[in-house]
């Protein structure tokens, strides 16, 4: 998993509550289990008419958001069915962070373990950072987790909660496996105890 470290990138505006995981990548498109290829079909629905093309006026079809690396939405992000393939979808566009007043859970859970960043704030500066992504290209926000900072394009800053085990994770690339690989010698040397004690196992 890649470490979260700074972001400075564009920040998509999407003003909606209540994004599902459906929303977010159709049910259709789960029948892999390649964490890539599934960035041209996030918000699929959405980004797409009945015959393909694509809708003019979503945002992430808008020349300015193409390459968003920061979404800013509504409340209760991520709801709906606990498909991993929502940040896979999410992460493979290339959206390394998500600002929200609120997550569904299991999304929430799911993004620390994909090396995506969501971020927690009152509805108020959730606000003011959806004023600055309606802005364009010219919709360049900071995310700095070491300092827990976020920066505006001028240079307001907005702070924000996480919890230090995550923390930790998310700078040093370190997911579920990661983790276990970093404790590697003691369950060789288990091993190797159990191999000598119990032989028939």
């Amino acid at each position: 998993m890649d470490k979260f470290n700074k972001l400075t990138g564009v920040a998509a505006p999407l003003p909606i509550i209540n994004v599902d995981t459906d929303m977010i990548i159709p049910k259709q498109f789960l029948k892999t289990i390649k964490r890539t290829g599934l960035g041209k079909n996030l918000f699929d629905e959405m980004r797409y008419d009945d015959k393909g093309n694509e809708v003019p006026d979503f945002v992430l079809n808008k020349p300015a958001y193409r390459k968003a690396q920061i979404l800013v939405t509504g409340e209760n992000f991520g709801c709906g069915s606990s498909r991993e393939h929502a940040p896979w979808a999410l992460l493979d566009f290339g959206i390394r962070c998500v600002i929200a007043p609120s997550f569904a859970d299991i999304f929430y859970n799911n993004c620390f373990q994909n090396g995506i960043l969501p971020i927690v704030l009152p509805q108020s500066e959730v606000d003011k950072l959806m004023d600055d992504a309606e802005r364009g290209s010219n919709a360049i926000i900071t995310v700095d987790l070491e300092a827990q900072e976020i920066r505006g394009p001028d240079g307001g800053v907005i702070n924000f909660d996480i919890d230090p085990f995550r923390k930790h994770c998310l700078l040093n690339g370190l997911d579920g496996v990661g983790l276990t690989l970093q404790k590697q010698d003691k369950i060789a040397g288990f091993e190797k105890k159990l191999e000598t004690a119990a032989p028939w196992l």
